[in-house]
């Protein structure tokens, strides 16, 4: 099926059941490369991306520019802590939806995240989330949320092999995701109730818990797409 429009896709607690997780392998990789004190409150990060965070942590750490080149192996160790953890499971109903956008929808799909590329793919796997590799961008080379989901975009137009998709729709979980989304004019679906505050206060027009929440035709009505 020809795809006009594009969903774009943040993973942890969007679609998978991993922030914690997440968040605890990052600090853990982050004492072993010698950083010991990390602050975990990411709204006070310019960006709130495991790069940026690493970068920020170790630049004043060590008083001296931080070099991507370090996430290489730091990535290596928190993987290996993160695979320590029980398996991600998926966020209700997340799993069907993706397949239903790819299979019976003019809506592509893509995956934009401020994780390293091997926690997000782990993360996606052992969820049992249909993904392509093509279409996920993650924070490996980019240290800013909206630079990942702009490279996303820019994937899944190659990959649909389109030269633009007439309405985006961003869906996340956090503060961050729905910044992004404005800062970029997407139209923006919060998903999860961690944050629910805060997506009052941005006025988000559709927030769902789950998946199971989840309408299509309700969303298009909602955001005013044919």
């Amino acid at each position: 099926m020809k795809k006009k429009n594009l969903i774009v896709l943040d993973i942890d607690d969007t679609l998978t059941s991993s922030e914690k997780k997440h968040t605890d392998a990052l600090v853990f990789a982050m004492y072993q490369m010698g950083i010991k004190s990390v602050d975990t409150d990411w709204r006070n990060y310019a960006n709130a991306t495991d790069s940026y965070i690493v970068k920020r942590n170790y630049e004043r750490a060590f008083q001296k520019e931080f070099s991507i080149e370090l996430l290489e192996n730091f990535e290596k160790v928190m993987t290996s802590h993160f695979i320590t953890y029980p398996d991600s499971k998926e966020v209700l109903g997340a799993k069907k939806s993706v397949d239903f956008f790819e299979k019976e929808t003019n809506y592509g799909v893509c995956f934009a995240t401020g994780s390293l590329l091997q926690p997000a793919l782990l993360k996606l796997q052992q969820a049992g989330i249909s993904f392509a590799e093509e279409v996920l961008e993650t924070s490996n080379g980019i240290y800013t949320r909206e630079g990942i989901v702009s490279s996303a975009i820019a994937k899944a137009k190659k990959y649909y092999n389109v030269s633009d998709f007439d309405q985006i729709i961003s869906f996340g979980d956090g503060l961050w995701d729905v910044t992004t989304a404005k800062n970029l004019g997407l139209h923006f679906v919060g998903v999860n109730n961690r944050n629910l505050e805060d997506f009052k206060q941005q006025n988000v027009l559709y927030h769902i818990e789950d998946w199971t929440d989840f309408d299509l035709n309700n969303a298009e009505e909602i955001f005013k797409i044919n």
